[in-house]
């Protein structure tokens, strides 16, 4: 029903100039059901690793059908297509799928296995196929990029930067920008990232530090050996979020 109303709004819309198309899709997700497991059925798998890959596949095949309607309606390429997902795996399905890789850590957690994700960008003769670019960006960026595509002006006090000359191919350096999350949902936990340095802290225990170019597992706690960068990183997590009585912190600071 969801892959059949994303097809008829495309068909409706297809002559607009432009149209915009956001969809949330709810697989791979638990709840594990599916009405068909597909190829997976006969599978020697868990139950639910089967459910997970029957998603995936199911997944796969409803963007299948998006890109042939946009090459139907003849607008293929002036379609671009953003498609990524807003956590790390919520299983690793560690020894069956690996879904995390090296990463530490699942959904929920600030480590990379729980926000990194990869983002792939599809735009026949603008982004070279096959091109990969290893900038970091996030999805408060999501905003300035959609404007500057529709050509239309970002919010002065937007955090995001528009990152279409990167998407292009052209030189843009996001590698040294300050990035900050935060999470409350089993303890009150802050990350932040600049360059390739990248700090966590959970409530009121020390800040951890780490150096992804060469820790992408964030294995080595380097806060000891690197105290001045630790205390910046502080600096930073106080100055990047306002207090608030409905979301309090531990380790406010102002």
């Amino acid at each position: 029903m969801f892959a059949e109303f994303a097809l008829q709004f495309i068909r409706s819309h297809a002559k607009a100039k432009p149209f915009f198309l956001y969809l949330p899709y709810l697989i791979p997700h638990s709840r594990y059901e599916i009405p068909d497991l597909g190829p997976y059925a006969d599978k020697p798998w868990k139950k639910d690793e089967k459910v997970h890959a029957a998603m995936i596949t199911r997944l796969d095949e409803d963007m299948g059908d998006m890109f042939a309607l946009l090459k139907e309606l003849g607008i293929d390429d002036n379609t671009i297509v953003f498609f990524t997902s807003d956590n790390g795996a919520a299983k690793r399905w560690d020894g069956r799928f690996d879904s995390s890789g090296a990463l530490t850590g699942h959904k929920r957690d600030l480590t990379e296995g729980g926000i990194r994700v990869p983002m792939i960008v599809r735009w026949p003769g603008k982004i070279q196929s096959g091109s990969v670019r290893n900038d970091p960006w996030w999805f408060a960026d999501a905003l300035p990029t959609c404007a500057a595509l529709a050509g239309g002006d970002t919010p002065s006090n937007a955090d995001g930067l528009n990152v279409l000359p990167m998407l292009l191919g052209q030189k843009q350096d996001l590698h040294q920008r300050k990035l900050y999350w935060e999470f409350y949902e089993g303890g009150f936990k802050q990350a932040a990232r600049m360059g390739d340095w990248k700090a966590i802290r959970f409530a009121n225990k020390p800040t951890q530090l780490y150096n992804l170019a060469n820790d992408l597992a964030e294995k080595n706690n380097l806060a000891a050996s690197h105290p001045k960068k630790a205390q910046q990183f502080e600096a930073f997590f106080a100055a990047s979020r306002s207090n608030s009585p409905h979301w309090p912190s531990p380790v406010d600071t102002k």
